[in-house]
């Protein structure tokens, strides 16, 4: 609500008065049409943990991982249309649009479900060559999926037009998150060596391995391609920018607890970090050497994995309610998530 001050101006005293109380109503105002908010709380059935959730643009579906089972979510609608099933330990979701394919890696039978795009029927289960395999990618420019074993320091590669499995790439440690530039480069986390390995995606040999100092223990990672940068968000409450031509470090920036997601929205400029802590921190990119922190969004506790509609430039994020007061993310520890309090953020600008 805007009021109205009237001030009676005797001198030169009272008018610089109002002039500054001017300002900072206009500050207040200013402030109050800006940031973000949680538009939406998408409750969904069941219980059981959660990881990562990918969005198909092209017909606003969002693929959410629960427990043995991928759930779809029309994004217009905010509800749920269909399930994946027969996905034990589902960790994370990948989208071959192109081919009509979407490929789950399931962490606790070492497998990869492929599923038809239209109406989510499973179209076969694939044996992958290590074990719990945890982030997923789809390469379209060498139409090949790339799974990452986070208990066997590996990775499987399977051909998607054939959906045959054609190589495992050895790593030098515990894989996390991946990305691709769309031309040949397919960048992973090395969470165990604090680095980032770049595998060529035709030759499937890692080309170099990147320290990725002052972060440790890094886990999400994006990529603005057009400005070669990478984001790999870290243990250490940091994220670092990196050039993913030359592996430079470019700066690096504070982040919340827990963080594990962080997405980059090629339009406005922004990347956000989900951290588990019960927040988003917002980073604008003012040019390809110069980022800001310039907000933290409010979430709930849990909410560490992010997906973002480039459309809507929406973000959504699952979480839920636990029966105690325990840092839900903390290897160590195993929360108990209260039944039938599963959802999905979705939050959005205020603007």
């Amino acid at each position: 609500m805007i009021g109205v001050v009237l001030i009676k101006l005797n001198d030169n005293k009272n008018m610089k008065k109002i002039s500054i109380l001017t300002l900072l109503l206009i500050g207040s105002i200013s402030f109050a049409q800006s940031g973000y908010k949680i538009s939406n709380k998408i409750h969904l059935e069941g219980d059981g943990s959660w990881d990562y959730l990918a969005v198909d643009n092209l017909t606003d579906r969002l693929f959410v991982s629960h427990s043995k089972l991928v759930q779809v979510l029309d994004l217009k609608e905010g509800k749920l249309i269909g399930t994946i099933p027969d996905t034990k330990g589902v960790h994370g979701i990948a989208i071959a649009k192109d081919l009509n394919k979407g490929y789950t890696s399931n962490g606790k039978d070492s497998s990869v479900t492929v599923f038809n795009l239209n109406n989510y029927d499973k179209i076969l289960k694939i044996k992958v060559t290590g074990n719990k395999p945890d982030a997923i990618l789809y390469d379209q420019f060498s139409h090949k999926i790339f799974v990452f074993n986070g208990k066997s320091n590996n990775a499987t590669v399977i051909d998607a037009n054939t959906d045959k499995v054609i190589e495992t790439i050895s790593l030098e440690g515990k894989p996390e998150y991946s990305v691709t530039n769309g031309k040949g480069k397919v960048y992973v986390n090395i969470e165990t060596k604090n680095k980032i390995a770049v595998i060529n995606s035709t030759t499937l040999k890692v080309e170099q391995s990147w320290s990725i100092s002052p972060g440790e223990e890094p886990t999400g990672l994006a990529i603005d391609v057009k400005n070669n940068r990478l984001f790999s968000v870290c243990g250490n409450k940091l994220m670092v920018v990196m050039d993913a031509i030359s592996g430079k470090t470019i700066t690096s920036l504070p982040v919340g607890e827990h963080c594990d997601g962080v997405v980059f929205d090629t339009e406005t400029k922004t990347i956000y970090a989900s951290n588990g802590e019960g927040t988003i921190t917002v980073v604008k990119e003012e040019n390809e050497n110069l980022f800001k922190v310039i907000e933290t969004i409010k979430t709930q506790s849990g909410a560490k994995t992010i997906a973002l509609d480039a459309k809507s430039h929406k973000l959504y994020l699952p979480c839920a309610e636990y029966e105690k007061t325990i840092e839900p993310t903390a290897e160590d520890s195993k929360p108990v998530i209260k039944t039938n309090t599963f959802s999905v953020l979705v939050v959005e600008s205020g603007k």
